[in-house]
Order: C-alpha cells, then sequence, then structure tokens
C-alpha cells in the first residue's frame, strides 16, 4: 500500500511538473522551429552600389512600403516575407499563419543620408507599438512586428531604442527582434501599391492614414515631393 501511495505521488508529481512546463512553454508562445529562427546567426547583406539594405516588419506591407519610401535617402521598399521556416512562400500561404513568416518590407537606402538608427526610430513612430500579432485592423501572426538585425551593433541599437520606448510608455513593446536570414520578394501586384491605387477603400481607410500620422511626427525626414 506504500508502495502504491509513493508511486501515485511520484506520477502525480511529474505530471504537475510537465503541466507546468507545457503553460511556461505556452506562454512563451514559441515553438522549437521559432526558438531556433531567434537563436540562429544573422546574414549580412552586403552593400550594393553604397546602398545598404534593411528589413522590417509591422502590419501590412503596403502601409510600412509607403513610409519608409516617403524617406529622405531611402531608394526603394520591395514588399515581401521574411522571419519563418517555409522555402518560397506566397502571400496565400503566409496568410494561414502557418510559415511563420510576416509581411515584411526590404528598405533600400543610402546609409550616408539615413542611418539605420534612423531607420528604426521611423519603426517605432509609425506603428501601435504595443498591439500584438497585428496593426490595426490586420491581425494575425503574419502580422506581427519584427526588427531584423544583420550584426551585433545592429541588435544593440534595437534592443536600446526597444527598452527607452518601453520605459517612456510603461509597457511591454510588441516587436521580435530576429537574426536576418532571408527576404522573399512579394508578388508583382503586391509592389508600389499605395501609390498605384489610392482609390483602395484599404489604402483611402488604413494606409493614408497611418502614413499621414507618420509624416505629422517626422516632417524633418521627409523627401521634398514639390
Amino acid at each position: 500500500m506504500k508502495l502504491f501511495t509513493y508511486s501515485f505521488l511520484l506520477a502525480l508529481l511529474f505530471n504537475c511538473q510537465n503541466n507546468a512546463q507545457k503553460s511556461i512553454n505556452a506562454l512563451n508562445g514559441k515553438s522549437k522551429i521559432e526558438q531556433d529562427l531567434m537563436k540562429a546567426k544573422p546574414t549580412m547583406v552586403p552593400l550594393e552600389n553604397g546602398k545598404a539594405r534593411a528589413y522590417f516588419a509591422s502590419g501590412c506591407f503596403w502601409c510600412v512600403e509607403a513610409i519608409y519610401e516617403s524617406l529622405i535617402g531611402v531608394e526603394e521598399v520591395i514588399n515581401g516575407y521574411s522571419g519563418g521556416h517555409t522555402l518560397n512562400p506566397t502571400y496565400e500561404a503566409s496568410n494561414t499563419g502557418r510559415t511563420g513568416h510576416a509581411e515584411a518590407v526590404e528598405v533600400i537606402y543610402d546609409p550616408n543620408l539615413i542611418d539605420f538608427a534612423t531607420l528604426v526610430d521611423v519603426y517605432f513612430g509609425s506603428q501601435n507599438s504595443i498591439q500584438v500579432n497585428g496593426q490595426g485592423p490586420d491581425i494575425g501572426s503574419q502580422y506581427r512586428s519584427i526588427i531584423f538585425y544583420q550584426n551585433d551593433k545592429q541588435k544593440q541599437t534595437i534592443i536600446s531604442k526597444k527598452e527607452t520606448l518601453s520605459k517612456q510608455l510603461k509597457k511591454r513593446l510588441a516587436a521580435e527582434i530576429m537574426p536576418f536570414q532571408k527576404f522573399w520578394m512579394g508578388e508583382d501586384y503586391h509592389q508600389n501599391y499605395e501609390r498605384l491605387h489610392p482609390e483602395s477603400s484599404y489604402i483611402q481607410r488604413i494606409s493614408i492614414p497611418r502614413l499621414n500620422k507618420f509624416k505629422r511626427k517626422f516632417p524633418q525626414l521627409l523627401k521634398d515631393t514639390h
């Protein structure tokens, strides 16, 4: 009887510990694949014709593209996907949330005119920094906030700015900090979307107001459009 009681209590303890660990893992919200991606060595993208590249995810890439293209020193912004574990992601596949990818942008910029730290300031200054898994009405892991770093200096810049803003807001920020691995260019019809489709109801209701709000906050960074 004593042996049975001891075995029962041992099994109960093990089960409780196992459930507790599962709860911790659930709270962390990261699968093993996601954890491995966070630990990966970043890929450094070399300068090309004097231009650098940076990668950000902040909700719908149509909105983010327009924001970064408005900046002095930014040559081009490309919409696509990053942060996931599948090859050749598509819009339809990433929208299921099962590829791990987020809608992201590749920002091609002149580091002599604008630096990475300023691009990070723009990132935090053009979104709802505390919204998890989405921006505005766009909800899901494919719309989550991620800042990708290519080296330790960029990583420390991101961490410092994130911690400073978090203290100012007294809130936990949603942005993930991930080592950059690969950017997958999106479909042609997603490129320059706001500029080519100003009549779109989404662009009118969501993208343009978000862009204009950003412009009011950072007028000193904007290109002269006249």
